[in-house]
């Protein structure tokens, strides 16, 4: 399993020590408030039974962008809250199959936040643009701290 902290070396620490997004190879593309963009490279661990991506994979994908999108302040960024942002729920359409040496991109977008709730839309894509899945993340902002705060 890849290392997080060195995997995402430069990225906010969120993302320093996410072992599922580094060990599944995600590249973070663009990362703004309320936006993200995150890309993954299919391997053929990450298909299923009929040679095609696993559908967790796709799914793991949309939900490490929302996440971004939906933690727009890194909360161990100096004058930041230290609120963390949770996935409320999720929901997912797949549209189109992939295989293994496919590059999928997850472009995760804020629809609305409303008090400590958000609505996220995400676009996953492959490398010629076609529309791979359609991802609704719904946020909710926690009193939790981050884990290594109190370190």
């Amino acid at each position: 399993m890849s290392d997080p902290a060195a995997h995402f070396v430069g990225q906010r620490r969120m993302l320093q020590r996410d072992r599922a997004s580094a060990a599944l190879g995600m590249v973070v593309e663009r990362d703004e408030p309320g936006e993200a963009v995150v890309s993954m490279r299919v391997r053929d661990d990450m298909t299923n039974g009929f040679a095609i991506t696993h559908g967790g994979m796709v799914f793991a994908l949309a939900d490490t962008a929302f996440a971004m999108a939906c933690n727009e302040r890194d909360p161990l960024a100096a004058g930041a809250d230290d609120a963390v942002t949770v996935a409320a729920g999720a929901d997912i359409s797949f549209l189109k199959a992939t295989r293994a040496g496919q590059t999928l991109t997850a472009h995760a977008r804020r629809r609305i936040l409303s008090g400590r709730n958000g609505l996220y839309d995400v676009t996953v894509t492959d490398e010629t643009g076609d529309v791979v899945a359609e991802f609704r993340g719904r946020s909710l902002t926690t009193r939790r701290t981050h884990p290594g705060d109190a370190e």
